[in-house]
């Protein structure tokens, strides 16, 4: 009698053992890039000014001569996965240089994204992840409640202050790409006298955007615990409160990054306040949404891959969820808004403007 094997052969199996294995041991991936930001090695090849060999850059870390094969092989794996690029800087030597990844982990860039890093490797929620299956056959709404206990992912943040300033952090670093897309999508903003930031947080992307339309009157909507304390300017205020209750009246929105946190229900509530908020403005005004919009179609694969991955973290610890177009629609349509326009302008996300 055949074996269930012999479906496969042999060599179809090693090449699924291996490409099993890259899955499994592919943890392993964003540890060693925390490890390397943890050595401060993205800074020293930057201040260094140019690729840096071993020696000069075991040199630099001044670790202990027993690691120094540490750094060889951590720096083997980084280089493989193109973190860091092998480049030669002489007949004789090659060198470690910055590719544009990690380039985006040097400290005080205008992109540095370091605290999103360290936010995503706590291992206080990474360990909630073992706890998948038992979350998906029980009633539990997120892992967080399965894992932690009887507490949403959000009371988690709020009651942890160290963890509540490494998100903070990681959404403030985040920010920095609005500055990346402004150049592109300045046509979006011009002629809006006035906006309303929901769940803008500490203000990042309100300055941002403040520096360059100084004529617009920003408002940043989050939590009362959230903005207690923070300071404005002359056209930038915060208010405390709830979008699910109210929203201030203003010609935009903007929500970034905000809707995938939630559920179809709650978006909706969301957007039907932000309706109301824009009311004022002759023709209803607009809502400017920043988002993932899922394009597996259109899409290259590494790009829908990072979409996916968000949609489990979304789903998993916040019973939210990435969209496709179709998806983004219906809640559009059922929120009372009539016409929309999508500019995939923001890498993996997109600039949505939305119209009653």
């Amino acid at each position: 009698m055949a074996s269930k094997n012999d479906l496969y052969k042999p060599s179809e199996l090693f090449q699924a053992q291996t490409h099993l294995y890259k899955i499994m041991y592919g943890f392993l991936n964003p540890m060693s890039v925390k490890w390397a930001l943890d050595l401060k090695i993205p800074d020293i090849i930057h201040n260094h000014g140019h690729a840096m060999t071993l020696s000069e850059l075991i040199s630099s870390l001044k670790v202990p001569q027993s690691k120094e094969t540490c750094v060889r092989r951590l720096m083997r794996l980084l280089a493989h996965i193109d973190f860091f690029a092998i480049v030669k800087i002489d007949e004789t030597k090659e060198g470690y240089a910055l590719t544009p990844t990690s380039q985006l982990l040097v400290s005080d860039t205008d992109h540095c994204l370091s605290s999103m890093v360290r936010l995503l490797n706590t291992p206080t929620l990474v360990d909630a992840y073992n706890h998948l299956g038992k979350w998906t056959c029980g009633e539990d709404l997120t892992i967080v409640e399965t894992a932690l206990g009887p507490e949403s992912y959000w009371d988690f943040i709020h009651e942890n202050s160290a963890y509540l300033k490494s998100f903070n952090d990681a959404m403030e670093s985040d920010s920095h790409v609005v500055r990346l897309a402004l150049r592109d999508c300045n046509s979006v903003f011009e002629g809006i006298g006035s906006l309303v930031d929901v769940g803008g947080g500490t203000g990042n992307t309100a300055k941002i955007i403040c520096e360059a339309f100084p004529e617009l009157k920003y408002t940043v909507l989050d939590l009362p615990q959230v903005v207690s304390g923070l300071t404005g300017s002359i056209n930038l205020s915060f208010v405390g409160g709830n979008m699910f209750k109210s929203i201030p009246q203003a010609d935009t929105v903007l929500l970034k990054w905000v809707l995938h946190n939630w559920g179809d229900d709650d978006c909706i509530k969301i957007l039907k306040n932000c309706k109301k908020a824009i009311s004022g403005k002759e023709k209803g005004g607009k809502v400017i949404i920043i988002d993932v919009v899922i394009n597996e179609k259109q899409d290259e694969h590494e790009m829908t891959e990072v979409k996916l991955l968000l949609d489990v973290v979304m789903m998993t610890s916040l019973n939210g969820k990435e969209r496709n177009e179709k998806e983004w629609k219906q809640l559009f349509l059922q929120a009372g808004f009539k016409y929309y326009k999508i500019f995939p302008t923001f890498g993996f996300r997109s600039l949505i403007e939305l119209y009653p």
